[in-house]
């Protein structure tokens, strides 16, 4: 969980993006059939499938022959089923940095969110921008 950064990596770690928007995480029906080839029940139940036929369910009862049916997955408390107010993934290592829980296996959309890409997905209270910023340079 605590690898090395490049020197080139924008990201510090804040935690900032993850806290706004990682409620909002929406996996790709892929990334539920690696969860559950590996056996991560950990993460499949903090996520439920809406199916194309039926109710939703929750992702860690789902079989593999059910995946054709998603039409999407969305993140919720797994005890109550509420929507989440912030990532349950999102680790806090010291006051200032937060780590991803599953880092190695977390869901496409989080392996892509770049906020520091300019009119891609731009968030302008990234820490990341501050320092892009003072190099003088935009990521293309």
């Amino acid at each position: 969980m605590d690898e090395l950064i490049p020197e080139d990596e924008p990201c510090e770690q804040c935690g900032l993006c993850c806290r706004m928007f990682g409620p909002n995480i929406t996996p790709t029906v892929p990334n539920v059939y690696v969860w559950m080839e590996q056996g991560r029940t950990d993460i499949l139940r903090c996520f439920i499938a809406c199916m194309e036929k039926s109710g939703p369910i929750n992702c860690a009862d789902l079989k593999p022959e059910d995946l054709g049916n998603v039409v999407s997955v969305e993140m919720r408390n797994p005890d109550t089923g509420d929507y989440v107010a912030v990532c349950p993934f999102l680790r806090r290592v010291t006051k200032e940095r937060y780590l991803c829980g599953i880092h190695l296996v977390k869901p496409d959309m989080c392996c892509t969110y770049q906020p520091w890409i300019w009119g891609e997905t731009y968030f302008n209270r990234c820490r990341g921008l501050g320092k892009i910023n003072q190099s003088g340079k935009w990521q293309l």
